[in-house]
């Protein structure tokens, strides 16, 4: 579980340093990209490993009522990451559409993983998101929604949706776990 930990701490670190020690995150101009990249890719690599070994107490387990209800809310998710990218219709709803998607997606592993690793990872990074947003939203108080967005871009957006959800379910088997139930 102290990987988990570990990892979290790291993450959420390397996303508030630009919001908490903007000075010092500029005053490393482009080097800091790179170090923030490769902190993310260790908290990753400590959180999935840590993970995978941990052990605790199991509340719940996957029915194939929340198995479906999480796989719709994991489209909802990657929809919602996709549409940030391509600039889709409902950011002009959404502020923050990567954190309202890891939101989404911390949910809904929530509801089919009812153990302890599972309440310290998923719910951790629950926790992260919604601070992440409260801090932006307190240092940048300035939104405008994005302006008309083509019929191409939400296209794109729902092609990419299915397509990253296909990579991650293929992922999530190979691994072991079957996201289907």
């Amino acid at each position: 579980m102290i990987l988990i930990i570990f990892g979290l701490a790291l993450w959420s670190g390397a996303h508030f340093w630009k919001r908490v020690a903007p000075a010092h995150r500029a005053s490393f101009g482009d080097k800091g990209k790179g170090i923030v990249a490769g902190t993310l890719v260790l908290a990753i690599v400590l959180m999935v490993i840590g993970y995978r070994m941990a052990d605790g107490i199991i509340y719940w387990g996957r029915s194939p009522a929340m198995t479906g209800i999480n796989n719709l809310l994991m489209l909802f998710a990657f929809y919602l990451f996709a549409a940030s990218g391509s600039k889709a219709r409902i950011t002009r709803k959404i502020r923050h559409p990567q954190l309202a998607a890891v939101k989404v997606w911390a949910v809904a592993h929530l509801l089919v993983n009812g153990d302890t690793p599972s309440f310290v990872l998923f719910g951790g990074l629950l926790i992260w998101a919604v601070v992440e947003v409260i801090v932006i939203n307190r240092h940048e108080p300035e939104w405008v929604p994005a302006h008309e967005v083509p019929i191409k871009k939400e296209i794109s957006a729902i092609v990419a949706t299915l397509v990253i959800f296909a990579i991650v379910a293929g992922i999530h088997v190979w691994l072991g776990y079957n996201p289907f139930g």
